[in-house]
């Protein structure tokens, strides 16, 4: 976490009890999406309350290159240049096959229209695009983690 999340995440839990900080251990810091557009997007749908879901594909998990979330973990969003907008708190965390996303986080998503077919059509390129890198095949089939948080800190 660099030095501008850093103060931010400790901006906030100076609001928070004693009892209350000592509920958060653990912390991280960064932007949601892998370019600058969409992450700057993401961060203002978030910061807004409108974005209080996400997911990534398990294999990062099961790889070992991803830490699978946890329910109280603190994120700091930042946009894709380190500036921080906001502080989500995970509220849940679940697995779901691709094709079994369901219209309902498609909207807590809150992407473009958030219609499921947007949704699924969006996340298939993305995830496309991170198979392919991989060298792994994407499916249907492939397993989700999905999050949802809601926004603690919006800062000043």
């Amino acid at each position: 976490m660099d030095d501008r999340s850093k103060k931010y995440l400790d901006t906030y839990l100076a609001t928070l009890s004693e009892m209350d900080r000592l509920k958060h251990t653990s912390f991280s810091a960064d932007c949601f999406c892998a370019d600058v557009e969409s992450a700057n997007i993401c961060s203002d749908l978030i910061r807004r309350g409108i974005k209080v879901a996400g997911c990534s594909m398990k294999y990062w998990v099961d790889s070992g290159k991803e830490h699978m979330p946890e329910v109280g973990h603190l994120q700091v969003v930042t946009d894709w240049f380190g500036e921080p907008s906001s502080i989500i708190e995970i509220t849940s965390v679940s697995e779901c096959r691709f094709c079994d996303v369901d219209e309902a986080f498609a909207m807590a998503e809150g992407e473009g229209d958030q219609s499921l077919a947007w949704w699924r059509e969006a996340h298939w390129e993305y995830f496309k695009k991170e198979c392919d890198g991989l060298g792994i095949e994407p499916s249907e089939e492939m397993v989700l983690i999905k999050e949802r948080f809601k926004v603690v800190y919006r800062g000043l």
